[in-house]
């Protein structure tokens, strides 16, 4: 017996997320959890379950079984924790070059360690489900569908050498569980608190792909990509392109850390031909890969060129990459026509209206079907359609609220993004910007709401009334 692989993953207890290590033999899949270490004591594991590999399904063995619901938790609780977690890295790192004591950066380090652990357990919210053809099922939080299907492909190629099932005496289970300690491979979670000082800290700022094309395809399918980045110490998907409908050969040409990730997937639109696996129908994976994204190459200002291979297909994409210093720079206007660029005291003064039009037709597209749209200002819309939505609303186009309806929601959330992203001067302006910036850090909440107010109440006319529109959107 030998192990092929391990993992942390998140369990399903009874609507509860549990943190457990996962463990692939050679005969058998093992769910186990790390114990606390008290007073010093070496690290041990307790074994929660077992599945012989002959005995393990993907498939509901009874289809009578409810699937149980996965909690999901609100994007915006997410993104507050990653900004609780960069706030204390910022401290440590201030702590660090003031030479401060070691207890400070200590108790920060256990701060940013409780956070990051808390991140790793909320985030996930894609079913990998394992059922025991004799018994129970099982349910897994995974963020990355690469790693869904990199299990499964490893499971099930080692079946293939599986044919006996059997049990295990409980002395033989509690020899296997402790044996793990000596034969993880991955030894901590994967947090970036657990990161050596040497190691490369990943890229920080905007990272833009192209998707050209992709061949090698045996028969017409409807095809379409996604693209997933690591952040935070676990993978998430960032992008998605359209779906290219009946080819071998799709031509998609769309714009869209350390590793980036590329999974092509077969769209199916005849509900009775879908995969039903983890309790849910699923389009099918037809190839994936991957490709380290390396600072030094990719510091570079040009677009770079590169092929991934994935079971006999292959993918053209291009590759650049903005750092953070130079991403967030605002250019000032050099136009006076269309609205991206332009000021937004002359956009509304010239459409006689207190809220930009572009914002407005956004909103209302996206209240109208994008509420129940999962991730929505947070997964990247198509690059293509963002440019021929931002085209039109800048030329005045009569029929844009026409094209819009026809575009995937992320599209013209990610236009709203833009418009916002491309203003000259931020929403609450470059001269109070800093005074909002003190505002929120004062810790009396009475000092904070009236300083606030009186900041609000000091924009001009055009960017408060956008900003409280915005707010009654978000709110929403």
């Amino acid at each position: 017996r030998q192990l092929l692989k391990d993992s942390f993953m998140v369990e399903l207890v009874e609507g509860a997320r549990k943190l457990r290590h996962v463990f692939l033999f050679t005969d058998l899949f093992l769910c186990a959890k790390l114990k606390k270490q008290i007073g010093g004591k070496s690290q041990q594991y307790d074994c929660k379950w077992y599945i012989p590999l002959t005995d393990l399904s993907f498939q509901m063995v009874d289809e009578s079984e409810a699937v149980p619901n996965i909690p999901l938790v609100p994007d915006e609780e997410l993104d507050a924790m990653k900004i609780k977690i960069s706030q204390i890295k910022n401290d440590i790192q201030r702590e660090k070059r003031a030479n401060k004591g070691s207890k400070v950066i200590e108790r920060l380090k256990k701060k940013l360690s409780e956070q990051e652990s808390l991140l790793l357990l909320m985030s996930p919210n894609m079913a990998f489900r394992v059922h025991n053809r004799n018994g129970k099922s099982y349910t897994f939080l995974i963020s990355s569908d690469y790693e869904r299907a990199e299990w499964r492909e490893n499971i099930r190629e080692q079946q293939k050498k599986c044919f006996k099932s059997f049990s295990l005496t409980s002395v033989e289970l509690q020899m296997l569980t402790n044996s793990c300690v000596k034969l993880q491979t991955v030894h901590n979670i994967p947090l970036t608190i657990n990161k050596e000082d040497d190691e490369s800290p990943g890229l920080y700022g905007f990272l833009n792909v192209i998707v050209h094309s992709a061949t090698g395809f045996k028969q017409s399918s409807n095809l379409y990509c996604t693209l997933e980045v690591d952040s935070f110490g676990y993978f998430v998907n960032k992008a998605k392109t359209r779906v290219y409908r009946d080819t071998t050969e799709p031509n998609w040409n769309e714009v869209g850390s350390q590793t980036l990730r590329i999974l092509c997937y077969e769209k199916c639109y005849n509900k009775t031909k879908l995969t039903k696996e983890d309790g849910e129908s699923t389009d099918r994976i037809m190839g994936k890969g991957q490709i380290q994204l390396d600072p030094q190459t990719l510091q570079d200002k040009d677009w770079q060129r590169t092929v991934i291979s994935m079971n006999g297909v292959e993918v053209k994409l291009s590759v650049k990459f903005t750092s953070r210093e130079f991403s967030l720079k605002r250019m000032p206007s050099r136009k006076q026509t269309g609205v991206f660029g332009v000021k937004i005291a002359i956009v509304t003064k010239r459409e006689r209206s207190k809220v930009p039009y572009i914002v407005r037709q956004c909103v209302e597209e996206i209240e109208r079907r994008g509420m129940e749209e999962v991730g929505i200002y947070r997964v990247s819309g198509v690059a293509t359609d963002i440019q021929a939505l931002k085209a039109a609303f800048d030329v005045n186009n009569k029929d844009v609220s026409v094209m819009m309806s026809e575009m995937d929601v992320n599209a013209i959330a990610g236009t709203l993004k833009l418009y916002f992203r491309e203003l000259p001067e931020p929403l609450f302006t470059d001269e109070l910007y800093p005074n909002f910036a003190e505002g929120i850090a004062l810790s009396d909440p009475v000092a904070k709401e009236s300083c606030m107010l009186n900041l609000l109440l000091s924009l001009p006319e055009p960017n408060l009334v956008t900003f409280l529109f915005l707010l009654d959107h978000l709110k929403r």
